[in-house]
């Protein structure tokens, strides 16, 4: 019996290849699996960096809020103690105009004693009743002058440390409500009235106001009122 081993070898190399290209697919697959795994792996490396550096920024964030807060904190303490020693040499030059005030009223009130004890020894007595009434009426127009000046000095104060905005323009007039302790330290500034300005004018002249901090007050004490209508006037420079 003849048996043709050409046949058999190409069927064996056949199955041979056969076997190799399975061992190669499987190969494919398992290289493929493992290129999955290490995506999938990387994939939540990634993810937990990613949320690492979240973290991280948030931390800096709240650090940085906590260290704004600080020093809003720190500021806010500087001011304050500003604030307490400005009002402390407030009230140490307010105690120095009353003691230079009154010594100046007791002078004068001496000076007033002397001169209508010499009027008394000079003038007559039919000459008193008309000296009283001109006397009255002299006060009376000294205050109404005093008015005028009162309200010039605060003018001029006010003008001074009027930081005029560049839309502020020549023929502004604005009335403010200013309220007022004796001694002319000012409480508090608004606009109370009619106003040609703008916001920008308008806050500008307010804080003016509060930058003076102490309006005109000795000489002024007959005409002095708590609260009191300012209208501040700018025809231009």
């Amino acid at each position: 019996m003849i048996v043709d081993t050409t046949e058999i070898r190409k069927q064996r190399e056949e199955a041979k290849r056969a076997a190799e290209r399975e061992e190669q697919r499987k190969e494919r697959d398992k290289r493929l699996e493992q290129q999955k795994k290490r995506e999938a792996e990387q994939k939540i490396q990634k993810d937990l960096e990613e949320k690492q550096r979240k973290r991280d920024a948030q931390d800096r964030l709240q650090k940085l809020r906590m260290e704004r807060e600080k020093k809003r904190e720190a500021e806010r303490l500087k001011q304050q103690k500003e604030l307490d020693e400005i009002r402390k040499q407030r009230k140490a030059a307010e105690k120095q105009r009353k003691l230079e005030a009154e010594r100046l009223k007791q002078i004068e009130a001496r000076k007033e004693r002397e001169r209508l004890e010499q009027n008394r020894r000079i003038e007559e007595a039919a000459r008193k009743k008309q000296a009283e009434a001109e006397a009255r009426e002299f006060r009376s127009g000294q205050l109404a002058t005093l008015s005028d000046e009162y309200q010039l000095a605060i003018q001029s104060e006010v003008t001074q440390n009027w930081l005029r905005p560049p839309t502020a323009q020549p023929g502004l007039r604005c009335t403010l409500k200013i309220v007022q302790i004796p001694g002319g330290e000012v409480i508090s500034a608004a606009i109370a009235g009619k106003c040609n300005g703008d916001q920008a004018t308008r806050r500008s002249i307010v804080a003016a106001v509060e930058r003076v901090g102490v309006l005109p007050y000795v000489g002024f004490e007959k005409v002095f009122q708590r609260e009191i209508e300012f209208h501040f006037i700018y025809d231009g420079d």
